[in-house]
């Protein structure tokens, strides 16, 4: 698709899980122009639409931004992977396809923060109308007829269920939607796949408007700098690569970054937009002084307890076994192939079950090398903090576009994090060694029954524990007043004019949750306050509506 000049009503940066959403509100009614910039190649590839194909794509450099976290204490001085998606879809492509919301009360928080209209009645409405729930749901709760189809997980393990059955023992309820009344409970994951394919947020929102000529979306066009005229954004420079002379797209409007937490604020600081001690240091000249762009970031850090299993195959991807799921897939028939990488989630208490979840458990199934060469079953417990208390950074390394940023999410700084990490990590002990697992002769490898002291836990978390891929706040919400605001609740970047971020840079804290349901209802909610329409009803909890709060 393409235009016949470089001028645009709006531009886009960014084809992520915001960015498609937004290009397909924008431009749905053909009034409005709409330039959609991506650094990565077009989605061609099949294994970014098989959902088994993300334990190749994610680590493909030409699929996904291949950046990695600063040492610091809280991760045993190691770095840390944290892949991005760098194609059409974004992250959604290359992701685990979880869909999971978050707690009422993280919203109703962002709105006690200063931001007008973010309160869980406000942001419900914006998650029902982009989701298409498949399956029996609460119709309050969930949405029928939206673009983004969401399904029940239709394939089932022994193991998962053996799982379930120790939670329930444990006195963990059973909840038939964590998506709905309340999160806490157990149960196996909701995902955006339907009929064994994953559905990104490019298939689900990108791909209606294929014919549609007012929406021309550039791939390959990494932006390298926002063009001002004064504080106002005219337009954005991109290129194909380094080397590559740069192009120029203008927007008549505004121009809008979708390019995610790492890369959005990245951007605004080679922009000229940001701390100046910082861009002096990388020689960018100040467009407007913003101390906030890049700071206030939060991730959800993650460590995996495994365990062997007996008895049982769990999943493979060798062989004859994977030939058989193959088969069935092909048939469209259950398989392991089309299912997320995680199957079970819990929302539990760290130390009391029945209080309000600190942590989410993440069950997954797989096979280890054993130190002889010889493979085994293993059940992957993984859990992490749901509200983490840790602030970090991201910045641009050098004035380089093509320079990956520095990210620094300081995980575990904070010495209530370090508790909870601790906690939970005695939680799944405890469900392990449950009896429902028993039968499987469940036996933990790592950490493994020798290590007890707390002290030498939570030095195992800190020697394994991983990103939850939920980068956030890095272009924080909030009001002005606020050094570390970065965007008003409006999500127009402070000082600036014709310029807004919309994406989980501007989370004023990390939900309770995987966070692409959340960028998905940020876009939603975002596109109406650019196309200056009234937002939708908030629905009170007792499935009233209410006026909506103030905008």
């Amino acid at each position: 698709m393409s235009l016949d000049v470089d001028v645009f009503d709006y531009v886009i940066v960014g084809a992520g899980a915001a960015g498609c959403i937004l290009a397909n509100r924008l431009a749905a009614d053909g009034t409005n122009t709409v330039c959609l910039l991506e650094a990565g190649p077009p989605d061609r590839n099949i294994l970014l639409h098989i959902p088994a194909g993300l334990y190749k794509t994610s680590s493909n450099p030409k699929y996904a931004w291949s950046f990695e976290t600063v040492p610091s204490p809280g991760t045993a001085n190691r770095s840390i992977p944290m892949p991005q998606g760098r194609t059409l879809g974004g992250s959604t492509t290359i992701n685990g396809m979880i869909y999971n919301r978050g707690a009422a009360a993280d919203f109703d928080e962002w709105a006690t923060q200063g931001n007008r209209g973010w309160a869980y009645a406000d942001v419900l409405p914006y998650f029902k109308r982009s989701e298409r729930r498949l399956g029996e749901c609460d119709s309050f709760y969930r949405g029928t007829e939206g673009l983004l189809p969401i399904t029940d997980c239709d394939w089932r393990h022994p193991l998962c269920d053996a799982f379930i059955e120790a939670a329930l023992s444990a006195g963990i309820a059973r909840n038939p939607d964590y998506n709905a009344a309340g999160q806490a409970g157990v149960g196996y994951y909701q995902r955006y796949i339907t009929r064994g394919w994953r559905v990104s947020a490019a298939r689900a929102f990108l791909r209606p408007l294929a014919k549609k000529k007012n929406l021309d979306i550039r791939t390959n066009a990494q932006a390298t700098a926002v063009q001002f005229e004064g504080t106002r954004a005219i337009g954005v420079r991109y290129a194909r690569g380094p080397g590559h002379p740069t192009s120029f797209v203008k927007a008549r409007r505004e121009v809008i970054l979708s390019a995610g937490a790492a890369n959005s604020p990245k951007l605004l600081q080679l922009s000229g937009v940001g701390a100046a001690s910082i861009l002096s240091g990388l020689g960018i000249p100040l467009v407007h002084e913003l101390p906030g762009v890049g700071e206030s970031v939060q991730d959800h850090y993650v460590v995996h307890l495994i365990a062997r299993v007996e008895g049982i195959q769990t999943v493979s991807g060798h062989g004859l076994a994977l030939l058989r799921e193959a088969a069935k897939w092909m048939l469209g028939r259950p398989n392991f192939l089309a299912v997320s990488p995680s199957l079970v989630y819990g929302f539990v208490n760290s130390r009391d079950i029945h209080s309000t979840p600190d942590i989410q458990l993440d069950v997954a199934l797989g096979n280890y090398a054993h130190h002889h060469g010889r493979r085994f079953p293993v059940v992957k417990l993984g859990y992490s903090q749901l509200r983490p208390k840790s602030i970090g950074y991201v910045r641009a390394h050098s004035a380089d576009p093509f320079q990956a940023p520095l990210i620094q999410p300081n995980y575990l700084a904070d010495e209530r994090d370090r508790q909870v990490i601790v906690d939970g990590m005695k939680i799944a002990r405890q469900l392990l060694r449950a009896p429902a697992l028993r039968r499987f002769n469940c036996t933990e490898e790592f950490p493994g029954p020798k290590i007890t002291d707390d002290t030498d836990l939570l030095q195992f978390a800190r020697e394994v524990g991983m990103t939850g891929y939920h980068l956030c706040g890095s272009c924080r919400m909030g009001p002005s007043v606020s050094a570390a605001s970065v965007v008003d609740d409006q999500l127009r970047v402070h000082g600036m004019q014709a310029l807004r971020v919309v994406d989980a840079s501007i989370m004023p804290a990390v939900p309770s949750a995987n966070t692409s349901a959340a960028a998905f209802m940020i876009a939603e909610k975002a596109a109406d306050m650019i196309l200056g329409r009234l937002p939708l009803a908030a629905l009170a909890h007792n499935g009233a509506a209410q006026p909506a709060a103030a905008e």
